[in-house]
């Protein structure tokens, strides 16, 4: 064989090999950054190396250092792993080498991202004529739809940011719920908007439609966008999109929805009711790589009229070879990109319709089990209204909670992050891997208890 298969089937086995030894590794890396170092080695080699060996060393160094993300016991963040034809389909996407920039370079990509995009929008309930970018992350989607919204409402008043950008013209207000997650402020940062003004939310991280109302009477005729959740970080809650949305309305306000794990509650007939009103927005930001289980990277940013999105992401070049129906280079920051819309396309053809609600239904069902257990720990308590797939829980003080996590860290068998939520420590539990199984829970469930006996 040549040394590209060679490096291919190294490269292989130990994948294979990696994804044997989730149901039995501990999660937490075992290495650290020092060690994989010096395993690597620091010295550039003067000559070249074979390629499998390189793939090789690369495994076998790197083994020890990895966290187990894609395990059924890892909860921390909202990380999902990756369903199995996602995973075979990213791995298409590195051997096919396509750069997803027009239609005319690749349209074997261009046709599944159209495919991707309408089956998306079909199963989020969204309007169907919505643009679709697929983008690196939830934080670059919301940055994508945020921009779309501040052109369209500086166009409204008058002004061209493309072509003026922001000195001199309308002040946009941007309004958000005092629960908002950290990604819509590095975007509005982004974007020169700065952060946005908060108003109140309920103990759930829910935005209050009176206060909102208020807050948009107050601001009187400046250009503003009006930004809302679907999924709480700590909480999972939703807010009241149709309350919400038709203050804003009212105000001739753009509205963006920050969906990014909980916008796949709309695929589910059981939870479907969580995003009602939510389709009445004109932008909307999720991640694949969360409730879907797509590899990293893959946000993605919809907008319900196409013009402002083209308007505020397109761009051409007189080397670049323009289709009349557009492009994927119009939805997007980046030129060049990996086919992100592959692996998309894998998962949703794999799981179909129902496959998507069972894993969503299952998600939830495992962090409801989750909030169940723990509430019968002595000394726990589950602080939030489980409505989706995030549990939060303390154990008696700030100081016996954090001892809680770190002793759990060091058992091993799951992987469980810490918070601060409402001034209070707090261990913050996100279910989000098609592959977590009720055993997975039970045996989490069982490590908890450990570590709380003894803190």
């Amino acid at each position: 064989m040549d040394a590209r298969e060679a490096a291919l089937r190294q490269a292989y086995d130990h994948a294979v090999r990696w994804l044997a030894s989730l149901s039995d590794r501990p999660v937490p890396a075992r290495a650290s950054v020092d060690e994989i170092v010096r395993a690597l080695g620091v010295d550039l080699p003067d000559g070249p190396s074979t390629p499998a060996d390189v793939v090789d060393l690369l495994a076998t160094a790197c083994e020890p250092g990895l966290t187990a993300f894609p395990s059924g016991r890892f909860y921390g963040f909202v990380v999902g792993g990756t369903e199995p034809a996602a995973l075979a389909a990213d791995w298409l996407v590195s051997a096919w080498d396509q750069n997803c920039v027009m239609r005319a370079a690749s349209p074997a990509y261009s046709a599944v991202e159209d495919i991707a995009a309408a089956w998306l929008l079909d199963l989020l309930g969204l309007p169907s004529d919505s643009s679709v970018g697929f983008t690196t992350g939830a934080t670059m989607a919301n940055f994508t739809c945020l921009a779309a919204g501040r052109d369209a409402v500086l166009r409204r008043a008058g002004w061209n940011a493309a072509r003026d950008g922001l000195t001199g013209g309308p002040p946009v207000h941007v309004i958000a719920g005092e629960a908002r997650h950290m990604a819509i402020d590095l975007a509005l940062r982004y974007l020169g908007l700065g952060r946005p003004d908060l108003v109140k939310a309920d103990d759930q991280g829910r935005i209050e439609p009176g206060a909102l109302r208020h807050a948009l009477a107050a601001d009187g005729q400046s250009p503003t966008i009006v930004i809302l959740q679907a999924g709480d970080i700590h909480s999972g809650a939703f807010d009241p999109f149709v309350e919400s949305i038709r203050a804003a309305r009212d105000a001739d306000a753009w509205v963006h929805v920050d969906g990014a794990f909980g916008l796949w509650a709309a695929a589910s007939p059981r939870y479907a009711h969580l995003t009602a009103g939510c389709a009445e927005a004109d932008s909307w930001a999720t991640d694949a790589h969360k409730t879907l289980n797509v590899p990293y990277d893959c946000g993605l940013a919809i907008v319900r009229d196409p013009s402002a999105l083209r308007a505020a992401m397109g761009e051409r070049g007189n080397y670049l070879i323009q289709h009349e129906h557009g492009d994927p280079i119009d939805k997007v920051p980046e030129l060049s990109r990996r086919g992100r819309a592959f692996p998309v396309w894998a998962a949703l053809r794999s799981l179909g319709r129902s496959g998507v609600a069972d894993l969503v239904d299952r998600l939830c069902r495992h962090a409801t089990e989750f909030a169940t257990g723990i509430a019968g720990i002595d000394g726990a308590t589950v602080l939030n209204d489980v409505a989706f797939t995030q549990v939060c829980a303390e154990f008696g003080s700030d100081e016996r909670t954090d001892q809680v996590l770190a002793r759990l860290l060091d058992d091993g068998t799951a992987w469980i992050s810490g918070s601060t939520w409402h001034g209070r420590r707090v261990m913050r539990i996100s279910v989000s891997n098609w592959s977590t199984t009720d055993d997975d829970v039970r045996r989490t469930l069982d490590a908890i208890r450990r570590a709380a006996a003894g803190a």
